[in-house]
Parts: C-alpha cells; structure tokens; sequence
C-alpha cells in the first residue's frame, strides 16, 4: 500500500489542487466535472497504459522520467489543448488566433467545429491503432495466446513485415468507400496506418542495430524514438475523449484541466505496472488491452457513420480487460496448483 501511494502521490496531489482551483475560479459544479473527466479519461485509457508499460519496460530510468515529465507537458499542454486548436485551424481554415478566441469566449462554436472535424481524427486514429493490433494478433513468433481459436489462425497468416498495414489500409479504403466523404476518410486513415508503420519499423531496426543494450533495454537513437512512439500513441487514444469531453462540458479550460490531470493518472499507472512487473504477473493482461484496442478501433470506425456513445465504448474495453485480467489470475492459481 505505502509503495502504491508513493507511486500515485504526484498525480493524488494534482488531482486535489486542480480541483480546487477549478472550484475557486468557476464554482463547484465545475470541480465536480473536473473530477467527471479525470475519472472518464482513466477508465478509458487503462489499455493505453499496458501498451505504454510493455514499451516502458525496456526503457532506461532516465527515459521512465522524461515519459513523466516531458511527456506529461505534451500529454496536457500539447494533445489536450494545442492540438485540437491545430485540428480547427486547419479543418476549418481558420487562423490560429480566431480558433483560440472561439475556444475561450465561444466553445459553442469551437465545440461545432471540433465536431466537424470528427470523420477525419476517427479515420485517423482508427487507421493508426488498427495497425497496432494486427502487428500484434499476427505476430507469428509471440508464444502466449489467450483466445486459443481467435489467435492461432491469425498467427498462422503472420511472417511478413508489409501483412498488417496491408490489411489496414485495405479495411480503411471499404471503410472510405461506405461513407459520405471518401476523400478525407481515405486519406486520415493511410496517414495513420502509414504512421505506425513507420515508427513501428523504425523501432524495430534501431533495436536491432544499436537501440538495445546487453539486458534488451532502449538506449540511444532507440530510446529517443520509442518516446516519440510512446506520445503518438498517446495522441491517438486521446482523440475520442477530446471529442466526447464536449458532450460533458464546453469549457475549453476544464477539459484540458481534467484531462490532461487524467493523462497524469495514466502515465503513473503504467510506471506502476512497469516497477511492479504487472504484465508479467497478468499473462493475459497485454492481449486484453489489444483487444480492448480493437473495440476502440471498431468504434472509431463506425462512429464514421454512426453515433457511438462514449459510455458504450469505454464500458466494453474495461470488460475485455477485466477478462483478461480474471483469466490471468486463473491460469497462475492453476500453475501454483500444478
């Protein structure tokens, strides 16, 4: 317990201090929402935070710190405040400046135009995330499967580095193709898919050349872009709850508060997994979270054409989770009887 709190501590004390500054400057009907969407962005990024843990783990102490510290600043400042203003700017064809007056004086309109902007950032991170899973569930030399008669024919169709961004952008074109604007679906989603690809390939070349040291851990060039991995994947998982924050509250100020205080429970989460050996502890702990990914990515590319509620979304990602983590705790309690 004593070692959980010290490993929570930061983000507990953020948490009080933001949501008492939220309540002093707009009311406590505020703070309560603050408190709404801290909740909301943890429970819905739980899977982000295994991924970011499997990757973590091979990092140095010095690069763990930098996650949480300089990745912290991007987390918030960054993808929970700038980038959805960049989003408007260039979806709409609006200044900088004008985007920023309509977030702090008409979130009405800002929140219109963030919506407008749905099909893309939905193509986009559904093309980017997709790739994630399919190199996971075709990953030919992963031992350890949990859905015996889901994963083994998928294994069996893996080897080649080009099937999974291949798969991708075959699903993001029927998905363009279905819908009422082609063009942007089509070209969001290759650029993610494309994305991943690359950083993905990226990763795997620096680890194998000069990225790794004698115990398999990140240095260098390696370490350098499995953090620009690490805040790209971050950016895509927090597409939806950006959106979905405005069907909560319009204050621009307080869904970057609230999230981005989130975020902060998310990173400390994943260190706590990474010191703790979580993953190792829960076998299946990494395939729940990808296929708690994919329902995120199904949801992403349906919400093209439908409105899915966040409710649903999150609600089944944690189930899946939830799973995986009773069907570890199965499999261990087995093999201490064995």
């Amino acid at each position: 317990m004593s070692t959980m709190l010290r490993q929570f501590a930061a983000s507990l004390i953020l948490t009080i201090l933001a949501t008492l500054g939220v309540g002093i400057v707009l009311g406590p009907g505020a703070a309560v929402t603050t408190l709404i969407l801290i909740a909301i962005e943890v429970a819905f990024s739980f899977d982000n935070a295994v991924i970011n843990a499997k990757i973590l783990e091979r990092m140095s102490n010095v690069w763990r710190r930098l996650f949480l510290t300089l990745g912290m600043l991007i987390a918030i400042v960054g993808m929970r405040l700038i980038f959805p203003i960049l989003i408007v700017s260039v979806t709409a064809k609006l200044g900088w400046q004008r985007v920023v007056d309509l977030a702090l004086n008409k979130p009405d309109q800002y929140a219109h135009f963030l919506e407008a902007a749905h099909v893309t950032i939905s193509a986009f991170g559904g093309g980017f995330l997709l790739v994630l899973v399919l190199f996971f569930f075709l990953d030919h030399e992963r031992e350890l499967v949990w859905l015996d008669k889901i994963e083994r024919p998928l294994q069996r169709l893996g080897g080649a580095i080009w099937l999974a961004p291949a798969i991708a952008a075959v699903l993001i074109g029927l998905t363009a193709a279905l819908s009422k604007q082609p063009g942007p679906v089509l070209k969001a989603g290759l650029a993610g898919v494309l994305l991943y690809t690359i950083i993905h390939a990226v990763i795997e070349t620096l680890g194998r050349l000069t990225g790794n040291d004698k115990v398999g851990t990140y240095t260098g060039w390696g370490a350098a872009t499995a953090f620009i991995y690490l805040e790209v994947l971050d950016a895509s998982f927090s597409f939806d709850g950006v959106l979905g924050a405005f069907a909560i509250t319009n204050i621009v100020p307080i869904i970057a508060i609230g999230l981005g205080v989130g975020a902060l429970w998310v990173r400390s989460l994943t260190l706590y997994m990474v010191k703790n050996g979580t993953l190792a502890a829960y076998r299946y702990l990494e395939h729940g979270a990808h296929y708690a990914i994919l329902v995120l990515v199904l949801a992403l590319l349906v919400s093209i054409f439908v409105n899915i509620p966040d409710a649903v979304t999150g609600i089944a990602g944690l189930g899946v989770i939830g799973a995986s983590l009773i069907a570890s705790r199965e499999a261990n309690a087995h093999r201490g009887k064995a």
